[in-house]
């Protein structure tokens, strides 16, 4: 008797054990699908260079690139509304904090134009997210 309640205990915690694995599993990638109608979303060819795509995004009607301040530091592109800094989607953390500067020496908004390579790069906009420091995230497909 003893033997069989076991392995009834050891299935139910099988069982247990795979769908905690799967839920969060489920959630874990359900993470990375942000879906495009949150975030102005463009699509542009792969495998090009940061200036690029800075050149292909900030035209002069929407703003000034590479706007030079006072301490020589560059802001990618300084529209109206935003101070923008445009990075790979792996460098977002280099990207939020030269964003979160420029936007305090022009007095405008903080944002960032992230490039993304694959659609794993997804996990990196979600990280920006978390940080509610009220950065406006735009984002390239570059795949």
């Amino acid at each position: 008797m003893k033997k069989k309640t076991l392995k009834k205990l050891l299935k139910f915690v099988y069982i247990g054990i795979v769908f905690i694995l799967s839920a969060t599993g489920y959630f874990f990638f359900g993470m990375l699908d942000v879906p495009d109608s949150l975030y102005e979303t463009q699509s542009m060819p792969a495998g090009e260079k940061e200036g690029f795509y800075v050149e292909q995004w900030c035209k002069p009607s929407f703003g000034r690139r590479e706007y030079v301040l006072w301490d020589r530091t560059r802001v990618d592109c300084l529209s109206s509304d935003y101070a923008i800094e445009f990075d790979f989607a792996k460098k977002w953390a280099e990207s939020v904090g030269q964003s979160l500067y420029y936007a305090k020496l022009t007095d405008k908004t903080p944002a960032v134009v992230l490039i993304l390579t694959s659609k794993a790069d997804m996990k990196y906009v979600k990280r920006v997210e978390r940080l509610e420091q009220g950065i406006k995230i735009f984002l390239i497909k570059a795949y």
